[in-house]
């Protein structure tokens, strides 16, 4: 089997990437020139360089792998820096999900893809809503929000039109090691691990720690949708989340424990969010249906993020 997994240096790629290479498949990541990572910086081999918007240079690599199995990463990916990153957030991941599926209808092969879609596609919602289900209105309300819509329905339109076989995961907040301090758990753990090797002063600076998400170790979110791949239908969205939400002040509280450390909290105006949503909580009875099991609790995922910054400062 062969798989192209656009995105293969971030975080969800990645994974997928050493998930796919584990089970014998014979796999290629696709990441732009600036895209940088540790798994980039010792340069595998496995790694294409090519933008998800030109195309042209997108075609030539899948012809030319002729992949069984694409696994669409690539993304501006971060809901916060949406509101700066407008634009660019819009055309990378609508029209950078257009190509894929142009390029994936062109190949004269029976192929699966695997759209990034996302619970910010929920957008406003109160506590009373939760848990979240998959049928329920999408009402997004950040510009991240509203593309994640956009590539949700260009995959849905490829399957129903073209037949193209598109799976819809709705990802809740992936958490992981290799991850850029771009979130609140990256840049607590970057902070307490500073904090840890003496680099800065006892200070962690914080946005809203009232807020709760459910959120979901990397690694069991790979498995979950390879399981949506493997037992699940195409076209139909499936949340991939645990069902359990844990607010921004109990993973500060567990993060401090596990670093050992002692830092005075200090709320930082420029960590909070236009948008924020006090809490993000999805059903996922479609995914255990299928047979998904959580194996990382979050403080085992914290501890290997934490540790991670470690070796990385």
């Amino acid at each position: 089997m062969k798989v192209i997994v656009t995105g293969g240096t971030g975080m969800v790629g990645s994974h997928f990437m050493n998930s796919f290479k584990a089970s014998g498949a014979e796999v290629y990541g696709i990441a732009r020139n600036s895209a940088s990572s540790r798994m980039a910086a010792v340069q595998d081999p496995s790694i294409i360089r090519c933008d998800i918007l030109e195309r042209d240079a997108l075609m030539k690599i899948f012809k030319k792998i002729q992949p069984d199995v694409i696994i669409h990463m690539a993304a501006q990916a971060f809901n916060g820096d949406s509101w700066n990153l407008e634009y660019v957030t819009h055309n990378t991941n609508y029209q950078g999900t257009l190509n894929v599926l142009y390029c994936a209808r062109e190949l004269d092969k029976d192929v699966e893809v695997l759209l990034a879609c996302s619970s910010a596609e929920y957008g406003n919602i109160q506590p009373e809503d939760c848990p979240l289900v998959e049928d329920r209105l999408l009402t997004p309300w950040t510009p991240y929000g509203v593309s994640k819509v956009g590539v949700e329905m260009l995959g849905r339109q490829y399957f129903l039109n073209f037949g193209l076989k598109v799976f819809l995961p709705r990802m809740f907040i992936h958490v992981g090691t290799g991850h850029p301090p771009a979130t609140a758990i990256q840049n607590f753990a970057r902070q307490l691990a500073l904090i840890k090797k003496g680099v800065l002063p006892p200070e962690i600076h914080v946005g809203n720690l009232k807020s709760a998400r459910d959120f979901i170790d990397v690694r069991d979110g790979v498995r979950a949708m390879r399981l949506l791949m493997q037992n699940g239908e195409p076209g139909i969205p499936v949340n991939i989340c645990n069902g359990e939400a844990v607010s921004i002040q109990q993973i500060l509280d567990m993060l401090v424990e596990i670093s050992g450390t002692k830092a005075e909290v200090i709320s930082d105006p420029a960590l909070f969010r236009v948008a924020d949503e006090p809490l993000l909580l999805g059903d996922n009875t479609r995914i255990t249906a299928l047979g998904y099991k959580r194996e990382f609790s979050m403080y085992q995922t914290l501890e290997a993020v934490f540790e991670d910054w470690m070796g990385r400062i």
